[in-house]
């Protein structure tokens, strides 16, 4: 079995959420979370950053669509 270092679990984090890590890997991660409180907290700050900024991505392309546009849309679909 494998050990990580919270460098290295660091660096794992978006293949961790994506979940391309592989199994053995994904598991030394996990059990690295079990046992390190500042890997949990860097996870779920790291989390919520990725939550915030798609948010902030889909208001500002939502904010961009011209309301004609979404309009003429939404004409054609009920056709």
């Amino acid at each position: 079995m494998i050990s990580l270092t919270c460098h290295e679990v660091i660096d794992f984090l978006s293949d961790y959420l994506d979940q391309e890590l592989s199994a053995e890997t994904a598991a030394a991660f996990e059990e690295h979370l079990a046992i390190c409180p500042d890997c949990v907290a860097y996870l779920d700050n790291f989390r919520a950053t990725l939550a915030a900024s798609r948010a902030a991505f889909a208001a500002q392309v939502e904010a961009s669509i011209p309301e004609e546009l979404v309009q003429a849309i939404l004409a054609s679909r009920g056709r």
